[in-house]
């Protein structure tokens, strides 16, 4: 269970900040509500499908997604945050989750969307602990390539939703950190954490600031975040606490 941790997380409580602005539209520093679809819907599905099979031991081993060299994860409270940057990290965390760690993911319901992020699921990991339920969202670059990877738990308290009725958070009311990062709005969906655009995003978001900042070393700020997190927060997470 341990391991686990990889890709788990806790901190800070999420924020409720409205609004996906698509800002330095057209540059580098560009966000990611600034970019249109390149690939047609079905792809932007298989791709979430292919990130889940990576998880699922039940599933081709060969199935993974088409990763961005620095695809990023973030996984909010009770998760650890930042759990993952660069392509060969995410794909090595997930070998290791499948040996020492297994889950599988029988419940997935993956679904497209015009605007960033493209592809959205609910779905639930099973462990022998029990079941884990989780919302999370995929964020493409113009290759098709998956740049940043979002996840809530999917239990009451916790998940982002802020309106019960927008249950794939197309209002303005839900936050989420993919639209606020700049440079995942450009055609390689790459971020510059020493550009200007990081810089002023940064001073006016304190979590794209705490991303800057834990992306710098993401192995280090991880180790930490798990040694000041509850013992149980995994179990928080999964709703397996009593």
């Amino acid at each position: 269970m341990v391991l686990c941790l990889i890709f788990a997380g806790c901190g800070e409580e999420s924020p409720s900040v409205s609004g996906d602005p698509c800002l330095n539209k057209g540059t580098e520093g560009a966000t990611a509500t600034c970019s249109s679809p390149t690939m047609s819907p079905e792809y932007y599905v298989a791709q979430a499908e292919k990130y889940f099979d990576t998880l699922d031991t039940d599933a081709d081993p060969e199935s993974v997604p088409n990763y961005s060299e620095n695809v990023a994860r973030w996984e909010w409270p009770p998760w650890v945050l930042l759990t993952g940057l660069g392509r060969d990290d995410m794909i090595s965390t997930a070998k290791a989750l499948k040996t020492l760690d297994p889950s599988t993911v029988p419940i997935r319901d993956c679904r497209y969307f015009d605007t960033q992020p493209f592809a959205r699921c609910t779905i639930t990991f099973v462990y022998d602990e029990g079941p884990c339920p989780i919302y999370e969202e995929f964020t493409f670059n113009d290759a098709g390539e998956m740049t940043f990877i979002e996840a809530w738990s999917d239990l009451p308290g916790l998940r982002p939703q802020t309106d019960e009725n927008d249950f794939w958070g197309e209002e303005e009311t839900f936050y989420r950190l993919a639209t606020r990062v700049p440079g995942l709005g450009s055609p390689e969906g790459r971020f510059d954490l020493n550009s200007t655009w990081m810089e002023e995003a940064s001073a006016f978001d304190p979590h794209v600031a705490d991303f800057a900042l834990r992306a710098t070393d993401w192995w280090m700020f991880w180790a930490e975040q798990i040694k000041n997190s509850p013992k149980d927060f995994f179990a928080q997470g999964c709703g397996w606490s009593e």
